[in-house]
């Protein structure tokens, strides 16, 4: 597995957001890594869905939040920013 591609590319790499969990090469580190990355591009989808621009795979962004969970880390994304994405004012 390409690590770097993973980090930039999570849903390439990965078929579902638990693969990642279950991984056996990454660190604990790396896998949350990847998973706040996939959960900012998931975000992202979301937007597009929204604005009806999407045409691809959806978003998964609930299991990429579990997935997060169940490595006992957090989303990425400030709860209490205005945005899907997590954006500021």
């Amino acid at each position: 597995m390409n690590i770097a591609l993973a980090m930039q590319d999570p849903a390439g790499v990965f078929e579902r957001p638990e693969d990642v969990c279950n991984d056996k090469i990454l660190t604990q580190s790396q896998k949350i890594e990847i998973l706040q990355r996939w959960e900012y591009d998931a975000r992202e989808l979301e937007v597009a869905e929204d604005e009806n621009m999407a045409g691809g795979p959806s978003s998964q962004l609930d299991q990429v939040l579990a997935a997060l969970h169940k490595l006992g880390a957090t989303s990425a994304m400030d709860p209490s920013t205005p945005t899907r994405q997590g954006g500021g004012k």
